[in-house]
């Protein structure tokens, strides 16, 4: 359990004080960073070291390397070098000598305190400055088990990256993903989770059943997948904490995709019936299934809006595989996405409600792109061989996605990993897994 405290009240007062002081006239913008322009120069921020000392010296260290790499990793920041900075002393110094910082421009300030507290918990806090205004931002204090220290620095940089953003950040998340192993034609898959930076990483599925599509429910203690157990095709629902996984229901024919509603209790999927693929619910509750389209095409791919009221999904019900929109009720079907040279597929609401992310194919290439919900505005963010399967960070700014290399001849030398890239395109990252990655699935923020 992680509680969250803020700083001590006279020490509050004290910073605010020294703030108002500082502030010259308060006629310079405060420091912002606009995430609704196109390409974003990165910020300069300075994180020197959280003071620590004894048994407080190594978490004090992880938990600003953590917090430095969650926010250089998203692109928008661009933490210096350690040796630039003129104040060795800077993380027990309030406030702190902002001359020292202007120097090296830096922008933006974090300071930080680790102590070790006398029930063995660790008590973390940390400040950030605006150098230039000479003033705190937010400042806040955590306590929790020393083995949650690097939730607390995924913490840290979710609210550093809101501050000067103005956007929740996505730090504080998991993915859980299909882990492939093995030749070609006879993979291992294994469903794996870990923490958003690839900390954390283990298995959840030994890998004697193939296992594909999952994805989390709202409250990231539930994933929903497909697998292959006795070689029938079953959709599963697992809990995370307990490793319980149960049968969500057999059904006569091929299931597909499976993905949670946005209020948890139902899981929407794509089921095969007599060749034909339609949209079914199956309600979590009750375990009653409900056909929701009747169509001699195929219909599958389906997610729903972040607010339950319509379902994107992908047909070829005008021909070729293209994007359609429906109520959650099947009624009102309608196409967005009208580029008849070209293919489009699992598509992906964005959590804000704003976008729908897509796999699109066309002229032998794959592309990851994303249009608005009235098919208006698309752009395509990312090209290869193979980049299909995107999934939103809950903040719907990133998104994460396979990205597969060619084999060669002799079919060898093929791979396949997980990369991230934000809605400018220009952020492109690559996930570090141990072995072969696909399918990713991006939790909400953890509670």
């Amino acid at each position: 359990m992680i509680s969250l405290k803020p700083p001590i009240a006279g020490l509050r007062l004290l910073l605010a004080a020294l703030a108002l002081v500082a502030v010259p006239g308060a006629a310079r913008a405060e420091l912002h960073i606009d995430l609704t322009r196109g390409k974003i120069e990165p910020m300069p921020i300075a994180i020197p070291g959280f003071a620590g000392t004894d048994a407080a010296a190594q978490p004090a260290s992880d938990i600003t390397q953590v917090i430095s790499a969650d926010l250089e990793r998203s692109g928008l920041f661009q933490p210096l070098d350690p040796r630039s900075f003129i104040d060795k002393d800077a993380a027990t110094r309030v406030p702190p000598s902002y001359g020292d910082w202007r120097v090296i421009n830096a922008q933006a300030l974090v300071t930080g305190n680790v102590e070790v507290q006398s029930d063995g918990r660790l008590a973390v806090e940390f400040r950030l400055w605006d150098v230039f205004q000479e003033q705190q931002l937010t400042g806040l204090r955590y306590t929790t088990t020393q083995q949650n220290w690097r939730r607390i620095a995924h913490i840290i940089a979710d609210a550093i990256y809101k501050r000067i953003t103005g956007e929740d950040g996505y730090f504080d998340t998991r993915i859980v993903y299909i882990s492939e192993s093995g030749p070609q034609l006879h993979r291992i898959k294994r469903l794996a989770i870990m923490d958003q930076d690839g900390a954390n990483h283990r298995f959840l599925t030994d890998g004697r059943a193939l296992v594909l599509t999952p994805r989390f429910s709202p409250s990231t203690q539930e994933i929903t997948y497909l697998s292959y157990a006795s070689r029938v095709p079953r959709v599963y629902l697992f809990n995370i904490d307990t490793g319980q996984q149960e049968v969500l229901g057999d059904f006569p024919g091929m299931t597909f995709a499976p993905r949670f509603s946005p209020d948890g209790n139902k899981v929407i999927m794509s089921l095969a019936v007599n060749g034909n693929s339609d949209i079914y619910t199956l309600d979590l509750r009750t375990r009653q299934a409900t056909q929701v389209t009747n169509s001699p095409s195929i219909d599958t791919s389906p997610c729903y809006s972040p607010d339950g009221k319509q379902i994107v999904f992908n047909s070829d019900r005008g021909g070729s595989q293209q994007i359609y929109i429906m109520n959650a009720d099947g009624s009102d079907i309608h196409r967005i996405s009208f580029d008849g040279t070209a293919r489009y597929g699992t598509p992906v609401w964005s959590p804000r409600g704003d976008l729908i992310a897509f796999t699109k194919i066309a002229g032998g290439q794959f592309y990851i792109g994303v249009m608005h919900p009235d098919g208006s505005g698309e752009r395509l963010l990312d090209q290869g061989f193979l980049v299909e399967g995107p999934t939103w960070a809950p903040n719907g700014r990133v998104l994460m996605y396979t990205r597969q290399t060619p084999a060669d001849a002799q079919g060898r030398g093929s791979t396949s990993r997980l990369y991230t890239i934000d809605l400018t395109g220009y952020n492109r990252r690559e996930v570090i897994t141990p072995q072969d990655a696909s399918d990713p699935a991006w939790s909400p923020l953890l509670p």
